[in-house]
């Protein structure tokens, strides 16, 4: 059995002076695997002044010092790529091909910061003034469970890249693999306070990083209705905020795409991380006359995709993170055929098997229309829409449907035509015949899928605040 008994203050492993105990339940057997004691308010605010006594000599360190950091934060982190895979296969369920790749970009956020970092100049010439870039403060990360590691590095990277301290609060449903992410800064041997870990829940410690008048800037990543509350409560002390919320990505195959090579990847692209990935493409856009073509590619594609054990190499759909999160994606599955959608895959319950952990059947529906509920909200899990279109007007008309706009996906045999339907598509990252990644490219949401930028440039300047020097 498994405990995890400390937090991160100050550059000491310590007891939180919280005592409240989360259960950690393994979502392949529903058995539970350990506890974790949680941190409360008291916790958070040591961690807040911690990080508020180190941000007065660390924001005035070089840029060579933070690259340095950086270089040993790498450094840390490679070294323990394995037991990180691990750690993240058994505690969250995510599939080794998924968990692979979501370590090697937890571990690849160091070195893009690092190459961003280096080409960046913090004082400029603008009109007739000087403007200096000037680290913000002290951030709060607030991280979700479906790929915690990445998104802790990815956001504590460029935290001091920017010369910022932070206070970090992971989900607390990640604490095995927050555990062993935090030895591995602690190797790195940071100065006392840059960075601080308190375990805990959103309601307790999420909500003490919200209003604390020290706290500069959050960066959270989750659901658009946790970021509401937080945006909320940040403008009292009128805190910089990065959201990086929901979505309902759209997935359009245009009349001249290769159906036969854009289906298949169509459908495990929506089974990503499990179908718990923000930017999973569950709206399949298709034209409305080669419906049945798509029918039955996507159905022969489903029954490709094998639901199982985790850390078997084959699996492409894991189970659900919890039994709360499988219950969620149950009920969806009952609306959709409520709702009138024609069920052409998977359904209700769990494949044979596999009843005592949290899978679900990987499930298309077609006939859809973008008005109904399946279509329209977040459902997290692998459930998959697909959604007719008579002509190119209409799919564009239906893929900016919704109240969210982070990611949007086209298939074309023309890279030219794609770019022009991608022009008139409202998300903050459009990928063309493929999924991609660029650590240098923004990433965030149009309209509900969030506020501000990640990645790069533009992710490091969410950490700065510009100052005009006029002579």
């Amino acid at each position: 059995m498994i405990q995890i008994n400390k937090i991160y203050i100050n550059g000491e492993f310590v007891t939180p002076k919280g005592t409240e105990t989360f259960d950690l339940i393994s979502p392949v057997t529903n058995q539970k695997t350990g506890e974790v004691i949680l941190g409360n308010e008291e916790d958070t605010r040591m961690a807040v002044a911690a990080a508020k006594k180190a941000f007065k000599t660390f924001s005035k360190t070089t840029k060579e010092e933070r690259i340095g950091l950086l270089r040993k934060l790498h450094e840390a982190v490679s070294k323990r790529e394995t037991e990180l895979v691990s750690a993240m296969v058994n505690e969250y369920g995510g599939t080794l091909q998924f968990c692979r790749m979501s370590v090697q970009n937890a571990i690849s956020a160091f070195t893009a910061t690092i190459n961003t970092l280096e080409s960046y100049d913090f004082e400029r010439t603008v009109g007739h003034s000087k403007v200096r870039f000037e680290s913000l403060g002290v951030v709060g990360i607030i991280t979700p469970w479906n790929a915690s590691n990445s998104f802790i590095c990815n956001k504590l990277a460029t935290a001091i890249a920017a010369g910022c301290t932070a206070v970090i609060k992971p989900s607390e449903m990640s604490a095995v693999q927050t555990q062993l992410l935090t030895e591995c800064f602690h190797e790195a041997g940071l100065p006392e306070g840059v960075f601080n870990i308190v375990n805990g829940l959103g309601s307790v410690v999420g909500n003490e990083i919200t209003l604390h008048p020290d706290i500069a800037k959050i960066s959270f990543t989750g659901s658009t209705l946790t970021g509401k509350a937080i945006a909320k409560g940040a403008v009292d002390t009128m805190k910089r905020v990065t959201l990086e919320l929901g979505g309902k990505s759209p997935n359009i195959i245009l009349e001249d795409a290769d159906l036969d090579k854009a289906i298949p990847m169509a459908v495990f692209g929506a089974y990503m991380n499990n179908g718990q990935a923000c930017i999973a493409p569950t709206r399949l856009l298709v034209p409305q006359s080669r419906l049945e073509e798509v029918n039955e590619l996507a159905r022969k594609a489903a029954g490709q995709v094998k639901v199982g054990n985790p850390n078997e190499e084959d699996t492409l759909v894991g189970p659900m993170v919890s039994a709360r999160q499988f219950e969620r994606v149950q009920s969806y599955i009952r609306l959709g055929q409520e709702e009138g959608a024609v069920l052409l895959a998977g359904g209700e319950g769990k494949p044979e098997g596999l009843e005592s952990g949290n899978f679900v059947k990987a499930t298309i529906f077609t006939n859809v229309r973008n008005d109904m509920r399946i279509a329209q909200e977040e459902i997290f899990g692998p459930v998959l829409s697909i959604i007719p279109y008579v002509d190119e007007e209409e799919a564009i008309a239906i893929a900016n449907d919704t109240t969210y706009g982070l990611a949007a996906y086209i298939s074309s045999a023309d890279q030219e035509h794609a770019e022009r339907v991608a022009a008139q598509i409202d998300a903050g990252r459009i990928c063309i015949n493929g999924f991609a990644h660029d650590p240098y490219a923004p990433f965030g949401g149009f309209k509900q899928s969030g506020i501000g930028r990640e990645f790069g440039v533009f992710g490091l300047e969410a950490y700065l605040e510009p100052k005009a020097i006029l002579a």
